[in-house]
């Protein structure tokens, strides 16, 4: 029974100065990892402020910031397996090779192919922070390209897409170097003088500050006929801002002013 405690001891022993041995490395282990995501982040908003300055993309450069604070980060997490002796899981990790390497890297699959899509629309750039986009079933304003998704906004609401989805899935960028295109339905009574209608709907888009005719064509025409009702097509381009991207207000005043018009001069709106 002597012996048997004797050997508990010792272990309970040995068990103690390895925590002991171990803590001056686990406690600058902590430090070396604060200090990288604070040299990270600070770091990370600089290179933003001068890419900004330097680039016409504000997109890209917020991309390439963020995998810059991102990769220095990276290399504080690999600095503290060294200071702790698990340089070997550092190297796996790196290398790729052993089982916990692919049980991580199968794991992290989703998001390492959302990593490289981000890399892939940012630098493709098929929108542009403030244009209106649609895929996946969602519509909405492109707030940031993020290293894993890109943040929509929607209806008030902040949708986050993968970004390999966007890769992946139709994309539709409803702007055009700073223009976007609206369209909306009206429907007409069978009968109706519809040559008088289009002229009175472009009249409309002509009078309206917010409607661009430049290298635009705006148009309303008959696009269908549904029982006794005709169906006219309006299609406009407007000019979006920084600070006026969805041009909702427009659209309402657009779409008010045309069922105004057309009532006011006799036609039967449906």
């Amino acid at each position: 029974m002597e012996d048997f405690f004797n050997d508990v001891y010792k272990h309970l022993e040995g068990y103690y100065y390895s925590i002991v041995d171990l803590t001056p490395k686990f406690i600058l282990a902590v430090a070396i990892i604060l200090a990288s995501w604070f040299i990270a982040t600070r770091v990370g908003i600089l290179a933003d402020k001068k890419l900004k300055m330097r680039m016409h993309d504000p997109l890209l450069a917020t991309f390439i910031a963020r995998l810059i604070k991102s990769v220095l980060i990276i290399i504080g997490v690999f600095i503290m397996f060294r200071i702790i002796g698990l340089s070997g899981v550092a190297q796996s990790l790196l290398a790729g090779a052993g089982i916990s390497a692919f049980i991580v890297g199968f794991a992290l699959k989703d998001i390492g192919e959302n990593f490289l899509a981000g890399i892939l629309l940012a630098f493709k750039r098929p929108f542009s922070i403030g244009d209106i986009i649609e895929s996946n079933g969602v519509k909405g304003e492109v707030l940031a390209l993020n290293l894993r998704d890109t943040e929509i906004k929607s209806d008030s609401k902040i949708i986050y897409i993968p970004n390999a989805l966007l890769i992946k899935n139709t994309l539709i960028n409803y702007n055009s170097s700073g223009f976007l295109l609206q369209t909306f339905t009206v429907g007409l009574e069978y009968g109706s003088d519809f040559d008088h209608a289009i002229e009175l709907v472009k009249q409309v888009l002509a009078n309206n500050d917010d409607v661009s005719d430049k290298d635009h064509n705006d148009s309303a025409y008959i696009a269908d006929i549904t029982g006794a009702t005709a169906q006219l097509n309006i299609r406009y381009w407007v000019v979006t801002t920084e600070t006026k991207s969805d041009n909702s207000e427009s659209r309402s005043k657009i779409i008010t002013e045309v069922l105004k018009t057309l009532k006011e001069n006799g036609f039967v709106v449906k």
